[in-house]
């Protein structure tokens, strides 16, 4: 969530960062200045009432102790009024503030200078790519004709227990799975990322908290009766950790990594491109959360970008990186990488990860704060996430890329975590 004294101070500069992910707030940055000066003079007028009132009480024992019943009486009555007045006054600077919330809250982060003007993903900037596509043999199938050739994967069997979009991970599928994940912790932990097992249920405040609420409830799952969301990412625990927070400036950076199920309902996203693993209701993923000063937070961006570089060259994947034009980047981002790998089979690049800055936008949601030494007043701090990685798409593309006449290769790198060498 954007800043009051922000909009207030340079509401032509927000105005202008945020016709880069093309939405215009001309009308809605003028709204809220013009109720935020409303509140401002409303608590003006509801702090000299509040004043007043305390006034005349004080002067009604001093009244009534030199015997002037009628002026102690009057002042009882104005001292009433003013009362009245207050509740009127304080009801009003509430709906104030609820009214600029609401504003608040439907604008998206402005984006950093570097992101490339653009409005769809064809605008988006290529930085850099690696690893070799390899050659394939004229048979070779897409991964939902290998994972029923090698009984690894069960997509029937995941709508007979609950509905498309929910497969059953079977044999050396499910051995993979584990072996990822486990793989993909390890790397994390050596990286200086502290592990964490967070709940995969999270309650208003949370999703509030990271962005997902009010702007993607229709994306969540919700647990209606006790009012809990299902996570659509890690990033909602485990950065609501630090929610209501106040840090010391030396105890940056914070690093955490979580692995959890992800669940999201994709209502609408379903066509020709996303057969078998490529879009699922339910799927497993690692994810890094960092916690930064300001001042580091994009060199920190940086170093989780080649954190899940390195982790797609380990696993031998071609891949290549994109800085996401403005038309096409998160709500709550101001700057994002993708991660795509190349899918032989299918022909086409499968987005693996996206690792983002954040910068103030969710810390001011979260009330996350920070103090520098010797200071005594706070400042916001910045948050970062990436996935680290999420799974489907790499299963997907390991399979087809890796596939031979004897069998599934098995990256070296995930040998002694899965304990083959082969899927046959």
């Amino acid at each position: 969530m954007l800043t009051l004294k922000l909009l207030q101070d340079s509401p032509e500069f927000v105005i202008d960062r945020l016709k880069v992910k093309k939405y215009d707030a001309s009308k809605i940055v003028y709204q809220i200045i013009e109720l935020d000066n409303e509140r401002r003079q409303t608590q003006f007028q509801l702090d000299a009432t509040l004043a007043d009132s305390n006034n005349f009480a004080k002067e009604i024992g001093v009244l009534l102790k030199n015997g002037k019943t009628d002026e102690a009486n009057a002042a009882k009555q104005k001292t009433a009024q003013l009362k009245d007045e207050s509740k009127v006054l304080g009801q009003k600077l509430v709906d104030i503030e609820n009214q600029i919330n609401a504003l608040l809250v439907q604008m998206p982060n402005l984006p950093h200078e570097s992101v490339p003007e653009g409005r769809t993903a064809e605008d988006n900037v290529v930085v850099r790519s690696g690893g070799e596509v390899p050659t394939l043999a004229a048979d070779a199938v897409p991964h939902w004709d290998l994972i029923k050739k090698y009984d690894i994967i069960d997509f029937e069997l995941g709508v007979k227990l609950t509905g498309s979009g929910f497969p059953v991970y079977k044999g050396k599928g499910a051995k993979l799975q584990r072996a990822l994940i486990n793989f993909f912790l390890d790397e994390a932990t050596a990286a200086g990322f502290r592990e964490i097992q967070p709940p995969i249920l999270v309650n208003e405040d949370s999703g509030f908290g990271t962005g997902q609420l009010p702007d993607k409830e229709g994306q969540m799952y919700h647990a209606t009766i006790d009012n809990y969301y299902l996570i659509p990412t890690a990033e909602v625990p485990v950065t609501n950790i630090y929610r209501d927070v106040i840090l010391n400036a030396n105890e940056f950076p914070l690093k955490n990594t979580a692995y959890t199920p992800c669940f999201r309902r994709e209502a609408g996203a379903w066509g020709k491109d996303v057969r078998g693993l490529n879009r699922l209701h339910q799927f497993d993923k690692v994810e890094i959360v960092v916690i930064e000063h300001p001042e580091k937070s994009y060199a920190r961006l940086e170093e989780m970008v080649n954190h899940v570089e390195n982790l797609v060259k380990k696993l031998e994947l071609p891949y290549r990186i994109i800085k996401l034009c403005g038309g096409d980047m998160s709500f709550t981002s101001a700057l994002t990488y993708d991660f795509e790998v190349y899918s032989t089979a299918q022909q086409r690049w499968l987005e693996v990860s996206s690792v983002s800055n954040f910068e103030s936008f969710q810390a001011n949601r979260l009330k996350l704060r920070y103090k520098e030494d010797g200071d005594k007043k706070t400042k916001l701090a910045h948050t970062l996430n990436g996935s680290a990685l999420a799974l489907p798409r790499i299963v997907a593309a390991l399979l087809e890329n890796n596939q031979t006449a004897e069998g599934i290769k098995i990256p070296k790198v995930l040998m002694p975590y899965t304990g083959f060498e082969i899927i046959n």
